[in-house]
């Protein structure tokens, strides 16, 4: 291994030509010769450029429909040889092997026909094999050689070779290596990924997972331990996708936080109204919906004003002037919406350190997805939750049954107790939150945190009562006893709606029909760690 490269000979064979022609112009003129195939040979040359074929070089034609075409000694003995071992030395020059210093290549585009939809045989084909066989020898040696497999790499190789007198050193070689071999290992796990699903294997023996990256950040959840962000090439609405309009950079704890906003109030379709979420430490403290936005934030901001200082906002519909005005009163880190006019970009353009993220769209939350979470020593994996009741799906075991009014907020409560740290209790009154109890070891407790939350709203909105009177409320599990369900309807509660299934329904029922209440169960849970 050396420190310092020559670049004489460069192999060039790219998918995507962003940027090839300035870079294949460059690379001539520092008197660098270019071997190609295919498509980009045949754009290097329309450029003027001088350029020879790799079928020349092997002495095989392309073929196959361009399967065969650089799996060839005279290829990869060119990228795999040691410069510095006499050995090979002698093999290059006995079999007329030229050495080829610089790889160029970016793979077939995989992950872009898997994206918009191709059929299986279209996939296949477009699996690259020659590629990543060729990055991966010019990654091994890259001692000698150095390889490139980004578009955006071709700007630093070019700085690199006038800061070196057209050669690369070590420790940019080595870190183009590294680079190389991630792209192949994230190729060979969306072609898995993706043969895994198409064979409708839900637990494949082996599984990967690969990431770009996105951004570093000043550091994780707290200040000592270091963190990234990384996108899965997904194309789904959200904060890996949305567009940051102003603000500081987004940290660990924000990107956390934002997600679970996001994906909650995209609960909410824009045509059946305004909706709010606010969000703090991934929990929900207060959602609601309204006849306009700015009437869903108070109505969201009035379950729980104490906690949502400093909180994440996620709206389902394009922030308006007059709502930004009102968000604007308070502390806020980040709002995130499918979009934001003039008037409410010039409110926030005054608060400086308030990013603002537009998504241009809704998530939604019918669409399948994995969730991954790593333990010491795996991962545990599992569908994303994408569970969903309708009114027709619901069972009443109570004596009576809910009222329209009960049942509109019983299924508005059910969707956001989803989105609730376990054991999730939360109150809800007139299409909003009014007491929120989250990540309670006791379900009880959670019950007791709710309704004491609202009591403490109503002293801070001078309300005569709690607005827990009159509300609904809904469990993420079954009720294992009846105290929970009695703190509830202690607290003013009318109707419950809960999965059922516990080994004591039946008492927990008794109890319900003693007080008067309506209860559903939905046969569904939606535990949430």
């Amino acid at each position: 291994m050396t420190d310092h490269a020559p670049i004489t000979r460069a192999l060039l064979s790219v998918s995507d030509k962003t940027g090839l022609l300035e870079l294949g112009q460059a690379l001539a003129a520092r008197g660098v010769e270019l071997l190609s195939t295919g498509g980009t040979a045949k754009a290097l040359r329309e450029a003027g450029l001088a350029v020879r074929d790799v079928a020349e070089v092997t002495g095989f034609p392309e073929m196959m429909d361009g399967r065969v075409k650089t799996l060839h000694p005279m290829v990869h003995g060119g990228l795999l040889a040691l410069r510095d071992n006499p050995e090979h030395q002698a093999a290059m020059q006995a079999h007329g092997i030229g050495a080829i210093d610089l790889l160029v290549v970016n793979l077939y585009p995989f992950e872009e026909t898997v994206a918009r939809g191709g059929d299986y045989e279209d996939c296949v084909e477009n699996i690259d094999i020659g590629g990543p066989a060729m990055i991966r020898a010019a990654s091994k040696n890259h001692g000698f050689v150095t390889v490139v497999v980004d578009v955006a790499d071709y700007a630093p190789l070019l700085a690199e070779l006038d800061a070196h007198n057209g050669q690369t050193t070590r420790a940019f070689r080595q870190r183009l290596a590294q680079i190389a071999y991630a792209r192949t290992a994230a190729y060979d796990a969306a072609v898995s990924t993706w043969l895994a699903g198409a064979i409708e294997d839900a637990a494949p023996r082996r599984r990967a997972f690969a990431g770009t990256l996105a951004q570093t950040l000043r550091y994780g959840e707290n200040p000592h331990q270091a963190a990234a962000f990384y996108t899965d090439g997904s194309d789904r609405p959200g904060v890996a996708t949305a567009r940051q309009v102003q603000g500081k950079e987004l940290s660990y704890n924000n990107i956390n936080d934002t997600d679970a906003a996001f994906e909650l109030v995209s609960e909410f379709a824009p045509a059946d109204g305004p909706a709010c979420a606010i969000i703090k430490h991934a929990n929900p403290c207060g959602v609601a919906r309204g006849a306009t936005l700015l009437e869903a934030y108070k109505h969201a901001f009035d379950c729980d004003r104490t906690s949502a200082f400093g909180g994440i906002i996620a709206l389902n519909q394009p922030l308006d002037a007059v709502t930004a005005e009102e968000i604007a009163e308070i502390f806020t880190e980040v709002v995130i919406a499918p979009g934001a006019d003039a008037g409410a970009m010039s409110i926030f353009a005054k608060k400086k350190n308030l990013r603002l993220l537009l998504t241009d769209g809704l998530a939604d939350p019918a669409t399948a997805g994995r969730m991954i979470k790593q333990v010491s020593g795996g991962y545990l994996v599992q569908d994303k939750d994408t569970g969903h009741i309708a009114a027709s799906d619901l069972k009443v075991v109570t004596k009576r049954a809910p009222e329209p009014r009960e049942l509109a907020d019983l299924l508005f409560a059910w969707k956001v107790a989803k989105h609730v740290k376990s054991n999730a209790i939360v109150y809800v009154k007139d299409g909003a939150t009014v007491g929120v109890g989250a990540g309670q070891m006791s379900r009880v407790d959670s019950c007791r945190i709710a309704a004491r939350k609202a009591v403490d709203m109503a002293e801070t909105l001078g309300l005569a009562a709690p607005l827990t009177q009159g509300s609904v409320v809904a469990s993420d599990a079954f009720f294992p006893f009846a105290d929970g369900l009695m703190t509830a309807a202690e607290a003013g509660a009318t109707a419950i709606i809960q999965p059922g299934g516990s080994m004591r329904d039946d008492e927990v029922i008794a109890a319900a029909d003693a007080a008067g209440l309506a209860m559903v169960f939905t046969g569904m849970r939606h535990f949430r760690h």
